[in-house]
């Protein structure tokens, strides 16, 4: 591989990126190892955010790697259209036990986006097949982030990622965010307040009726937004009004799946099963691109009630592709041989406190924690909004730490194999970059 700067960085237009002040002044990694990640001046970087939220097992781990390796060499390409290989139905049975066999089936797809995309279509298609084709539109929550697929987009409630695309899909509506700064900062865990807001769906149902719903999809905990923990109460409300009316409830565990919170699934952390699950980034270790939407067996039951032939119109060349399958058959072996939940679960207490320890640095109006993620809020320059997040995110990896901000949002979530040592690490260098922001 090669560990010199490119010669060239004109023709790779970047995803999410300020590519003029990036190019200007690019942070170039070229290796990866456990905690670290190395940039092209040779610089050891911790890695405060698990690549993408999506490396739970550390970098280069070495039962994944060799398991990649090995498949590529055997089986680079087998398609899942009309045919199958053995990895993919292995490593399905291996996910449903996974999640304590609480879900029947997995559909897979290649990225959180086209879970997500998979996961509305296969709601809206479940109706149908029901005899109520009436239930399309689909529900999201405000602040919500669901993926760069139209049907993500539309469910979605980020203003930036919407504004430049046109309507989107029709008849998608939101429910209220539970971002509640007066009365929840700075907690730890579930807030106290908000419980409430939940109800909001019910004004939804009465505005649109039940009978023209089909799902409801929202993050258990919204990571990409900044981190907002539900409050108390929240997810069992949600689940109990979707039974009422007969609508689906989707959870988007892309960022939340696979120990984030310490268990398997935000799920399980919660309480409160949904009807379909999607995921992917820490499904494979971040090895290898994948997706999957959980299901539970009556959505899969009522498609093959339908007269013989394809149940579902729908699939990706890359469903099920065998490196993917590989790692992600590793990745599971990992977390069970190295107690990697049982690990993040002890590391969880001291964790916590070295985020709150962060409370009255400069600029910090908020902080928040659930599981091995942290969410520290600080106050916008006026007028410049994500700017002072954005200076602490380059100055942080200038000193050899690797962190994510959205607006100004610092969001942090390590990978689950971090010990004390890397966590003063990590929160020494940050409270430095804290405490010297204009």
């Amino acid at each position: 591989m090669n560990e010199t700067k490119p010669a060239s960085m004109s023709a790779f237009w970047m995803p999410f990126t300020n590519n003029r002040d990036f190019k200007a002044q690019p942070r170039l990694l070229v290796s990866a190892e456990g905690m670290y990640y190395k940039d092209v001046d040779g610089n050891a970087i911790l890695d405060g955010t698990a690549g993408l939220w999506c490396v739970p097992c550390g970098h280069a781990q070495p039962r994944i790697v060799a398991a990649v390796s090995e498949m590529v060499g055997q089986l680079d390409f087998a398609p899942t259209f009309q045919m199958g290989h053995p990895a993919a139905f292995d490593l399905a049975e291996q996910l449903m036990e996974y999640t304590g066999h609480k879900f029947g089936h997995v559909f897979y797809t290649n990225s959180g986006s086209e879970a997500v995309d998979t996961a509305l279509k296969i709601a809206i298609a479940y109706h149908k097949a029901r005899g109520e084709g009436s239930r399309t539109r689909l529900i999201g929550r405000e602040r919500g982030y669901h993926g760069v697929g139209f049907g993500g987009l539309s469910v979605g409630g980020i203003g930036a990622n919407r504004k430049h695309f046109g309507p989107l899909l029709p008849g998608a509506d939101h429910l209220p965010h539970t971002h509640d700064l007066l009365k929840n900062a700075f907690s730890r865990g579930e807030p106290d307040f908000g419980v409430e807001l939940a109800d909001e769906l019910e004004t939804l149902v009465a505005l649109h009726d039940a009978s023209n719903i089909a799902a409801v999809i929202i993050e258990p905990v919204s990571g990409s937004t900044g981190v907002l923990v539900p409050p108390k109460g929240y997810l069992k409300r949600l689940r109990e009004i979707c039974d009422k009316h007969g609508i689906l409830l989707i959870f988007d565990e892309v960022i939340t799946g696979f120990g984030r919170l310490t268990t398997p699934f935000a799920a399980d952390y919660f309480g409160v099963e949904p009807d379909m699950m999607t995921t992917a980034k820490g499904i494979t270790n971040g090895t290898v691109p994948m997706g999957a939407v959980f299901s539970k067996r009556f959505i899969h039951d009522a498609f093959m009630d339908a007269p013989a032939g394809i149940e579902l119109f729908h699939g990706y060349t890359y469903s099920g592709h065998p490196l993917a399958c590989a790692a992600s058959l590793a990745t599971l072996a990992v977390f069970k041989e190295q107690a990697i939940l049982e690990h993040a679960k002890s590391m969880q207490p001291y964790w916590e406190d070295a985020v709150h320890a962060l409370r009255g640095l400069p600029h910090v109006i908020d902080i928040r924690t659930v599981g091995l993620v942290a969410g520290i809020e600080l106050e916008p320059i006026p007028g410049k909004p994500g700017a002072r997040a954005y200076a602490a995110s380059k100055k942080a990896f200038a000193d050899g730490v690797l962190i994510r901000t959205t607006g100004d949002i610092v969001a942090l979530s390590p990978p689950l194999v971090l010990e004390k040592k890397h966590v003063d690490e990590l929160f020494g260098k940050l409270a430095d970059v804290l405490k010297n922001l204009d």
